[in-house]
């Protein structure tokens, strides 16, 4: 029985498996044209899975050896005489594998562990892919542990290409690297990991010995269509009844395409849910994912923890509604982008999915906790979440009473800009375990955002906007009646910080009728 898989390699006669075959034909034709190139992608993003579908595919047409860099061990990167016998024996193995037919001379001609600088090994590779097309695959190419070295086995790969193409020499037909970070960038991997100063990878370092590699921009996410022929797989054996197409575009909803979240909802429907192939299926896998311990998570809340740049460029998207343009080349932005954290939506730069939207607010939120006063008053969640039932009426108005106690007008400043973070943080309480919140991005801004709450099978809209004058408010009814329509919702609320001097200080909350749609409109 087949089942859905989030460790390791997928493999299509065990585990229910996106469709990747067109992606396969775009990297095949990178492979026939002969080009060098580094699938560089965030941490749990299918490459393993990638390569081991290259190997698989294209055996029948080259010599495809895949090795990995991955526990190879930091004596093996001290030096080349070490480096050079150990990624000898990295291809023998591979050679040595059942899924690779070829004959066991060619595979001992390659065991010459007496190899052991890289002009001899050039020399090898000269020998041993002189009558054969030889792909090389390299998995977790950024694990070593010595850059030095690692570059100087680069530079005799981009030493034999060029020659190759002159018609002076024989190498790979073609080699892929693998890994987090773009080997392009490899100078800004030793900064990060501290290994270098800036200044010290200044012009001797980073002089990239991978410049003949293409640039690879194969998406390598999966789409709604893509995410639905996993589900088809699995529809065909198990007869379920689900609609394919609908639940597709709400796992894509939240996770982007991200290809581990998009396995992790729906292993959670299958394994933890009872096949409960639904929308409520779909959320209720997502609020299972967002209180688990997973490293990549993990991997986000350290990356965020150990540059406080990128710290705060991700804080100002999220919190203070700050634009930003993608544009590559700003090392930040190409760091987030490197991590899987920020995406290009439309020229602008955004959290890459909505799962990992509500992860880093609420990292914020705890890492703020010291200087917000995110107090839940005493018996306010029992009286907010009765029978499983969340009166968001009630939370708005117990909320606004908690700001009024904790608000002085000295503070104003402090609270356009931790107002709605620390509505957030006082929610946040009320749905833990239930429910989960996400942020609207198109209308993430300084002065507007609009939030989608889900608790149960319930779903709250709420806009929460600071005051610009009574003709934007009125304009704020019509977005969110706008956001109601999209969300097919007929309820919705408003909560509106008033931080005129000359308003009155409390608040005043009433429901408002608007086109037939019922608002709650609360302002504080």
């Amino acid at each position: 029985m087949k089942r859905f898989n989030v460790t390791g390699i997928c493999i299509p006669a065990k585990h229910y498996m996106v469709d990747i075959s067109e992606k396969i034909a775009q990297i095949k034709k990178l492979i026939d044209d002969e080009c060098y190139f580094t699938i560089n992608r965030a941490r749990q993003y299918g490459k393993t899975t990638t390569l081991y579908e290259i190997r698989r595919r294209l055996s029948g047409e080259y010599l495809v050896i895949k090795i990995s860099f991955e526990g190879l061990g930091d004596e093996s990167f001290s030096s080349p005489e070490k480096f050079c016998p150990a990624f000898l024996r990295q291809i023998v193995t591979a050679l040595e594998s059942p899924a690779i037919n070829v004959e066991p001379e060619y595979v001992e001609q390659w065991a010459n562990y007496d190899i052991t600088d890289f002009d001899l090994l050039s020399r090898h590779i000269t020998k041993m892919c002189k009558d054969a097309r030889v792909v090389l695959l390299i998995d977790e190419v950024d694990r070593t542990s010595n850059n030095r070295v690692f570059l100087q086995f680069l530079s005799i790969l981009r030493k034999k290409f060029l020659a190759r193409s002159g018609g002076d020499d024989y190498t790979f037909h073609s080699v892929i690297l693998a890994g987090v970070y773009d080997i392009k960038n490899i100078k800004l991997k030793m900064i990060n990991e501290g290994l270098y100063t800036p200044a010290e990878t200044e012009g001797k370092i980073y002089n990239s010995p991978w410049n003949i590699a293409i640039d690879f921009d194969i998406d390598m996410s999966f789409s709604p269509v893509e995410i639905s022929t996993m589900l088809d797989e699995y529809e065909a054996e198990h007869n379920t009844g689900m609609d394919i197409t609908k639940l597709s575009e709400e796992i894509y909803s939240y996770t982007n395409g991200y290809p581990f979240l998009s396995s992790r909802i729906c292993k959670h429907i299958d394994e933890k849910l009872n096949k409960n192939w639904s929308i409520d299926g779909v959320r209720k896998a997502v609020n299972i994912i967002l209180f688990e311990k997973n490293t990549l998570f993990d991997d986000i809340y350290k990356n965020l923890e150990n540059n406080e740049e990128l710290y705060q460029l991700v804080y100002d998207i999220l919190i203070s509604g700050k634009n930003y343009s993608f544009r590559l080349g700003n090392p930040v932005i190409d760091l987030a982008t490197m991590y899987g954290i920020l995406k290009n939506n439309n020229g602008i730069a955004a959290v890459s999915n909505r799962i990992f939207e509500i992860i880093i607010y609420d990292y914020f939120i705890s890492k703020d906790q010291t200087s917000l006063d995110t107090r839940t008053p005493n018996g306010v969640i029992s009286d907010i979440v009765k029978d499983d039932k969340f009166d968001m009426e009630l939370c708005l108005c117990k909320f606004a009473d908690h700001y009024y106690e904790i608000f002085t007008v000295k503070d104003v400043k402090f609270w356009e800009r931790h107002g709605r973070l620390l509505f957030l943080s006082y929610l946040r309480p009320f749905i833990n375990g239930r429910g989960f919140y996400h942020i609207e991005s198109e209308t993430r801004n300084q002065r507007r955002m609009d939030i989608v709450v889900d608790y149960g099978a319930e779903q709250f809209i709420i806009e929460l906007k600071i005051w610009d004058g009574e003709k934007e408010h009125q304009e704020a009814y019509e977005q969110l009646l706008d956001y109601m329509e999209a969300k097919k919702a007929e309820t919705g609320y408003l909560l509106t910080f008033d931080f005129r001097k000359e308003a009155n200080r409390g608040h005043k909350a009433e429901w408002v009728d608007v086109d037939g749609k019922k608002i709650f409109d609360v302002m504080i």
